[in-house]
């Protein structure tokens, strides 16, 4: 089944934290079958179609391409799938209207053709091509269009030890930690996120241990087969969870972000950002809390760099109750440049976002920020989730701006008014409609704050209609 965009208590949304698929929406009846058919996942390289080499599982069409045998006793096999995205947006405040933004109505369409080679149980082959493009739309951005390209092409190579798994992966892939708030596939936009990277993991127990060296890809829109590693961009660290601790799991890692050429409103020089980051999280019937908490430090130039975060949700489920409603609170908060001129840098940078991790709208980004979402989810069928939620928000110092997707400062806003930026209203619906299928709706009306207002900004209202295919 495609994975849902929806609101389940289990995560906040698959833009943010790639939720699980609604595995009870679309259940297989394996009858005397001991095996099922694999979900459609989130990340297409996890789906093991080598469930197919059992007779007794119903076969449905194209499963020819599905599963094609390569040795008789059918662990080495080559899958094929594809999945294809169309979403409408309506817009009429891009920016909030400020540098003459206007309202716009344009569709986005990112489609996706992958191959994966199984060769034994230790050795994975993965190539997924994609094509993402914006129709009648004006402003055109990096994440809105990425012709014809190689999205992911890998080779994974596990071994299995008496003392736990060893995994390692090099080549283009995507890569994403926890809800996604900093290190993101980026599936909110069009142009979904990947990196050219060894990365290296080993699970024992309740232990993982994970190292990564990459480079970002630069999407190009010129030609076909244009991406690009960024060659003044690198993202490196170590990776620690451990899962049960108490009622929950905990995770921390260590970075070293290196960006050539970085421009902030105080600063710009080559930047080399160190970051730690720890997050907890506990899930259980009724229950879900994650909180995550960035430390920055390091160097823009010749100034130092001193900037936080903190990201938290959780939420409760009635779930003996019709539709199964779930209460819950977001709270966001992240550092601003409180004295500029002083030597240091102070606005938080959100390293590799989702980019829409508050709404689709995407009016404002993470960072010089305040932000408090109450919500109420309703479930009311196993294969349709709808969200009502308010968000408030306020900068952290009025000394910083306003940002937008991209850190992008609002023009007119550092220094000036006051930290009240506004509020925003968002309703939001995901029907799955059968196992390859979902659709979503959802709106967004975000009442600006006297600040953005006085810098020339507007009211901004969001209408997004989206179908995504899996197969």
């Amino acid at each position: 089944m495609l994975t849902s965009v929806g609101f389940g208590r289990h995560c906040l949304l698959l833009l943010i934290a790639g939720c699980v698929p609604l595995h009870d929406a679309f259940a297989q009846d394996a009858g005397a079958c001991a095996v099922q058919r694999p979900v459609i996942n989130f990340n297409r390289w996890h789906e093991d179609w080598g469930v197919l080499a059992d007779p007794c599982l119903p076969r449905k069409p194209f499963d020819q391409l599905k599963y094609v045998a390569l040795s008789d006793d059918g662990i080495s096999y080559l899958s094929f799938g594809a999945g294809l995205r169309e979403r409408m947006e309506v817009n009429n405040s891009a920016l909030f209207g400020i540098g003459g933004g206007r309202p716009a109505t344009y569709v986005l369409q990112r489609a996706q053709l992958h191959g994966d080679l199984r060769l034994g149980e230790h050795v994975q082959a993965f190539l997924q091509l994609e094509d993402a493009r914006p129709f009648r739309k004006d402003a055109v951005s990096p994440v809105d269009k990425d012709q014809l390209d190689v999205e992911q092409a890998f080779v994974t190579v596990t071994g299995q030890h008496a003392s736990g798994t060893f995994k390692a992966r090099v080549g283009r892939q995507e890569m994403a930690f926890d809800l996604q708030r900093f290190v993101s596939v980026r599936d909110g936009p069009n142009v979904r996120q990947a990196f050219d990277a060894l990365w290296a993991d080993w699970e024992s127990g309740q232990w993982r241990t994970i190292g990564y060296l990459t480079r970002p890809v630069q999407n190009r829109a010129a030609t076909d087969f244009d991406d690009t590693s960024n060659s003044r961009l690198t993202f490196n660290g170590i990776r620690l969870e451990r899962k049960h601790v108490g009622p929950g799991d905990l995770s921390a890692y260590y970075s070293r972000y290196s960006r050539d050429g970085a421009k902030f409103l105080d600063a710009s020089g080559d930047e080399r950002r160190d970051v730690v980051d720890v997050r907890y999280a506990i899930n259980t019937d009724r229950i879900d809390w994650d909180v995550e908490i960035m430390g920055q430090g390091g160097r823009v130039g010749s100034k130092t760099i001193s900037a936080w975060a903190l990201g938290s949700l959780g939420g409760y489920t009635f779930a003996d109750r019709a539709w199964k409603p779930r209460l819950g609170l977001q709270l966001d908060m992240a550092s601003g440049d409180r004295h500029p001129g002083d030597g240091q840098v102070g606005t938080f940078s959100p390293l590799f976002p989702n980019g829409y991790y508050f709404t689709l709208a995407g009016f404002t980004g993470y960072s010089n920020l305040i932000h408090v979402k109450p919500s109420l989810t309703i479930r009311p069928s196993s294969t349709l989730t709808v969200l009502a939620a308010l968000g408030l928000q306020w900068r952290a110092t009025t000394a910083d701006a306003v940002y937008a997707q991209g850190s992008a400062a609002v023009p007119g806003t550092a220094g000036r008014g006051d930290r009240w930026t506004g509020a925003y209203g968002q309703l939001r619906a995901d029907w799955s409609i059968n196992p390859n299928l979902v659709a979503s709706v959802e709106a967004v009306h975000f009442q600006v704050g006297d600040t953005i207002r006085q810098a020339g900004g507007r009211n901004g209202d969001y209408l997004g209609v989206e179908l995504k295919f899996g197969w």
